[in-house]
């Protein structure tokens, strides 16, 4: 098969390693890819969020299979423009992509389809935001981390995984939504959801859907702040652990039969079905999971502990994704744990510089158990390293249990010489 995929980042390298490790795979191109993945695949320069272009690319190079990696050209509407077009695609519609292009969006198919989630309102101006937080502070978790009067500010569209405030106060509440509102990440937040807050443990599930039918593709836990001990801004992820410590089998079951299901029957009901890769965030509260938000793709770097533990095909199941025979199809899995630590740009999230020498990569990687995925590096024709972005290197390590897997990767990030980096150093410490 011939397999066009889209984006550039460390997700889409994951991916791309992932499917050029396919038997099925014949030729692999990667648009737009990045100087790392010039190894798995060829790389044509142009960008995800070029939505004429990649039609146009796709036009002329008649793949097999379109994989779209990042949420933007999902959302854009991508995979209507490639599928009107006549290119098989991988990846929801833009109208079953709205789970993640409006937070207010996926609340409300929530509870039209009784899916367990917080109690939330949806605001478009400061005075709608005031009566919103007052209520949803007073349903605020007693269970939760302070006793103060707390709620959870979103940004309704997309945001980079940055547009999310969890507020301990009425006061921080209302800064946090008149910041969004006045135009902070532009028309992302032009419209806001005050949501009650929960406490529990956070975990991933991911599941294939195809419509109607959904199967379960592994569970992973992000580490969402820049800083040790969970402090710091929210990020993009910081790092991730794959299987998600508390999310037991039970609960796997239980998000499957009480989220996943439902959702993709319920969506398919309503015309407007849900083909691709689901991503449920989750919070384990004492009175069971509860959604915390929706992706429509692979995350990152969830994406990176997921698809090194997966043993059967990806391509494969991305076809039956996309045929409609998930119902037929059954998956393997290694008998590993993974674990990655993302290595970004010091100023992270926030200004950061470019350019900087990355040394030691392939020391890095002399381990069998590691694997970097570069999510933002330039390779020059001489083989040096230098960042070209916020998070640059996801490092991940193989283990037969969580702690060794911990170990090949921060044995790994010990390796590489970047003084202008930084990283966490406590992703699956407990």
């Amino acid at each position: 098969m011939k397999i066009l995929l889209i984006g550039g980042g460390g997700r889409e390298h994951a991916l791309a390693w992932a499917i050029a490790r396919s038997v099925l795979t014949d030729e692999l191109i990667i648009a737009p890819g990045s100087d790392a993945m010039a190894s798995l695949g060829r790389c044509v320069d142009v960008l995800a969020d070029d939505i004429d272009g990649l039609v146009a690319l796709a036009d002329e190079l008649k793949p097999d299979l379109v994989v779209v990696g990042p949420e933007a050209p999902l959302v854009a509407g991508l995979v209507d423009r490639l599928e009107s077009a006549g290119h098989a695609s991988f990846g929801p519609s833009r109208d079953a992509a709205q789970l993640e292009g409006s937070k207010a969006f996926a609340r409300e198919v929530c509870a039209r389809h009784n899916i367990p989630q917080p109690s939330f309102s949806v605001c478009t101006n400061r005075q709608e935001a005031a009566a919103a937080i007052a209520l949803q502070a007073a349903n605020s978790d007693p269970n939760g981390p302070t006793d103060q009067d707390g709620c959870v500010i979103k940004a309704d569209g997309l945001a980079a995984g940055k547009g999310v405030v969890v507020a301990d106060d009425v006061d921080e509440a209302m800064s946090a939504a008149a910041q969004m509102l006045d135009g902070k990440f532009g028309d992302a937040g032009r419209t806001l959801l005050v949501e009650q807050r929960i406490s529990g443990p956070e975990a991933s599930l991911f599941a294939l859907v195809d419509g109607p039918n959904a199967l379960f593709i592994g569970s992973a836990q992000d580490h969402k702040r820049a800083y040790d001990n969970d402090q710091g801004p929210n990020t993009g992820g910081m790092g991730a652990i794959s299987p998600a410590p508390r999310l037991t089998a039970a609960l796997e079951t239980q998000v499957m039969d009480e989220v996943v299901v439902p959702l993709a029957r319920g969506m398919a009901k309503e015309g407007t079905p849900y083909r691709g890769i689901l991503y449920v965030g989750l919070m384990l509260t004492p009175t069971g999971p509860q959604v915390i938000e929706f992706n429509c793709r692979f995350g990152d770097p969830e994406a990176q502990v997921i698809l090194p533990r997966l043993r059967s095909d990806l391509v494969a199941a991305m076809m039956a994704t996309v045929e409609g025979t998930l119902a037929h199809l059954s998956l393997r899995w290694l008998d590993v744990n993974a674990v990655t630590v993302v290595m970004a740009a010091k100023g992270y999230p926030g200004a950061y510089a470019k350019g900087s020498i990355i040394a030691n990569t392939a020391a890095a990687e002399a381990n069998p158990d590691v694997m970097l995925f570069h999510a933002g590096t330039k390779i020059d024709a001489h083989g040096t390293v230098r960042a070209n972005g916020g998070r640059v290197l996801t490092v991940t390590g193989l283990g037969k249990n969580a702690a060794d897997a911990r170990k090949s990767a921060y044995d790994a990030v010990a390796e590489i010489n970047w003084p202008d980096g930084f990283w966490r150093s406590d992703i699956a410490a407990s």
